[in-house]
């Protein structure tokens, strides 16, 4: 007898040995995302349906987004759900029916952000009419680089580029275009930025066709200019930027182009300009000989002469009076320095200076004497000092005794008994002694 739980595990056993790997045609029903990242979902047709799973790590390799209603082919092996006693596809691939996934996970994010108003043309920029910096977002080795620097030195050779390089292929390219695209966004001075690569298969522009790249497009803090592929590839990233060119060397065009729109506009108003002066000039001299035509002028250019032949004189006058004048201001600045060369500071700073080096070298020597004396004097005194010390007397042969505490000097025997400790201060070093005897003091000879 088996338990229900052995029977389910036979039968798993049993699936999964015989079904290692299915291909099932479907209709996707009741497909959600749960939030652990699995997608689960019932694959159907008209007469059948079987329960499905598939995990995330295999789900965030799709191209496209799984919906109901989606018609699709799905790879996977069957295994049994032990809990419920279901048996189920467990699915690691799935491509839809029909249309490719790439094109269908295209549709789905184009419809998306076009529902969210990336496309609109509203927030599409104008592009900058005399761009400073030129940022450029591509392939280091790509032609498109080439290409757009080609263009842009022969055209506007006074730009400065600044370029990000990055992968525009393969996995995690998109990543690296967005990243590309935030730094180059930050870099001070840039007005516009051209994002590309040249032409490829779907495959090979995919990343253009990524949300990460359309959201990094539409956070550029500058204008962006879309430049993939060849003039029949469109992707998201056209639809997003403010600008799409058909090709690289294009997107460098209608760069130089603002330029030279705006070089022609400045052309264009000089111009006008000059003529509008030339005419106004014209006008100006027709109203003058008109007026010089009529009798009160009669004999102006005469009178104009002479006020010019005055002017003339009076110029001159006054030419040769400033001259005079800074003549004689320069023959007073002579004198004056000739009456200030009797003076001669120099020679008096130089007798000072000696006299200050004489009475230095007499004050060092009267400081050198003084400082002599004054040694010899402290020797003496400390010659007369230490002949008085007790340390010298003691140095003679002479000792002190003390109390056994050391507070008080002994001088007369009679003030110890036998028995007292006294301690004995010699000339080097001190001893501890005890009293054994003590003996009075002898009358000196001749006393009675």
């Amino acid at each position: 007898m088996l338990s229900v739980a052995e029977l389910t595990a036979a039968l798993r056993g049993l699936v999964e040995s015989e079904f290692p790997e299915v291909w099932v045609e479907g209709e996707l029903s009741g497909a959600r995302v749960w939030n652990t990242g699995h997608l689960y979902f019932t694959l159907k047709d008209a007469h059948a349906q079987i329960k499905g799973v598939m995990f995330r790590t295999s789900l965030r390799l799709l191209k496209f987004k799984p919906e109901d209603g989606a018609h699709v082919i799905a790879r996977g092996r069957l295994s049994v759900y032990d809990p419920r006693g279901e048996y189920q596809l467990i699915c690691e691939h799935m491509e839809p029916q029909g249309l490719g996934a790439l094109q269908l996970a295209y549709e789905q994010l184009r419809k998306r952000l076009a529902a969210e108003g990336l496309f609109e043309a509203a927030r599409k920029r104008p592009l900058p009419a005399l761009p400073r910096r030129i940022g450029i977002v591509t392939s280091r080795d790509g032609a498109a680089l080439r290409d757009i620097i080609r263009v842009l030195r022969r055209r506007y050779p006074n730009a400065h580029l600044v370029i990000a390089p990055t992968r525009v292929q393969g996995d995690g390219s998109a990543d690296e275009i967005a990243r590309a695209l935030h730094r180059i966004g930050t870099v001070a001075g840039v007005d516009v930025v051209i994002a590309g690569r040249g032409g490829g298969s779907i495959e090979d522009l995919w990343a253009f066709n990524e949300e990460v790249v359309a959201r990094a497009i539409a956070a550029c803090p500058v204008p962006v200019i879309s430049a993939v592929g060849h003039e029949t590839d469109v992707t998201i990233a056209d639809f997003v930027a403010d600008l799409r060119a058909p090709t690289p060397s294009a997107a460098a065009e209608i760069v130089v182009g603002r330029k030279d729109e705006f070089v022609h506009q400045i052309d264009a108003i000089g111009g006008r300009a000059r003529a509008a002066m030339r005419s106004r000039v014209q006008r100006f001299d027709a109203r003058l000989h008109q007026i010089g035509g009529r009798p009160a002028f009669a004999g102006l250019p005469g009178r104009i002469a002479l006020r010019q032949r005055h002017v003339s004189e009076l110029a001159t006058g006054l030419r040769a009076a400033a001259a005079s004048g800074l003549a004689a201001r320069q023959r007073r600045l002579v004198m004056l320095g000739r009456t200030l060369d009797t003076f001669r500071p120099q020679e008096r700073l130089a007798r000072v200076r000696a006299a200050l080096v004489g009475h230095r070298g007499r004050l060092d020597a009267a400081m050198r004497a003084t400082q002599h004396r004054a040694q010899g004097r402290a020797r003496e005194a400390a010659a007369r000092l230490h002949a008085l010390s007790p340390l010298a007397v003691l140095g003679r042969g002479y000792a002190v005794c003390w109390s056994g505490d050391r507070t008080t000097l002994v001088r007369r025997a009679t003030e110890l008994s036998p028995g007292d400790r006294v301690r004995v201060t010699l000339g080097e070093g001190e001893v501890a002694c005890d009293v054994r005897e003590v003996f009075e003091a002898r009358p000196e000879r001749g006393t009675a």
